[in-house]
């Protein structure tokens, strides 16, 4: 996806930009309204992201101008103001979501992603490959080289999460959020033993490629091995 993010708070911004960068899409950034407007009637994008108090415009009155202007693109505002009366006024305003501050980038991918797919709907995915490892996701079943492989079902989803961001380093953080549902750090070794376990299953039986890598310092990456 092609997503812009107009938000002000500069170490917002880079937390943000960072992550959706890490998870493979591409990111342009605005710091004030009167910019993002700029950047949107001269761009196309596939999903706008909108801090609510922006100077020189402020978020809602970006929307409205957006709407205005005809640009239907899915927006999400991002604001530390979560009453509910605020998240009405967004909606009507304009906005397809709004996220209240602090959130978890998972939750904001999420949240993302389905925007996207409600704009661009597509077949529900339910396999996936990558090299010659493939996941069936009705089945739960998982094969490399056609030899099945057993997992358990914190191991299935690990794989699942990696192969839907293969050739991408995901960071520690992504997977305690999106696999552990976890927003904190547990201070555990949770994720090594699991990546062990699962390297131990989809490397290791197999006299092939690695598939399965460590990147120091940066996280875990799943790359095919064609």
């Amino acid at each position: 996806m092609h997503i812009l993010l107009i938000e002000d708070d500069i170490n917002a911004a880079r937390y943000v930009i960072k992550g959706l960068r890490e998870s493979g899409h591409v990111v342009d950034h605005a710091s004030d309204g009167e910019m993002g407007l700029d950047m949107t009637l001269s761009s196309s994008f596939d999903v706008i992201v909108i801090d609510r108090m922006l100077p020189k415009i402020d978020g809602l009155s970006l929307i409205i101008k957006l709407r205005e202007e005809n640009i239907r693109t899915p927006i999400l505002i991002l604001s530390a103001l979560g009453e509910v009366d605020e998240k009405v006024k967004g909606l009507k305003a304009g906005a397809d979501d709004y996220l209240a501050k602090p959130f978890s980038f998972s939750e904001l991918l999420a949240r993302i992603e389905v925007l996207h797919r409600r704009t661009n709907p597509e077949t529900e995915e339910t396999f996936l490959k990558v090299g010659n490892l493939s996941m069936n996701l009705l089945s739960r079943e998982v094969h490399r080289s056609n030899i099945k492989i057993d997992l358990q079902p914190r191991e299935f989803r690990l794989l699942e999460f990696l192969m839907r961001r293969s050739n991408q380093v995901v960071t520690r953080t992504m997977l305690l959020e999106g696999v552990w549902e976890y927003h904190f750090d547990p201070q555990t070794n949770v994720i090594d033993v699991h990546i062990s376990r699962l390297r131990s299953k989809i490397d290791k039986p197999f006299n092939e490629n690695q598939m399965l890598f460590t990147e120091r310092g940066a996280g875990y990456a799943l790359r095919s091995n064609d």
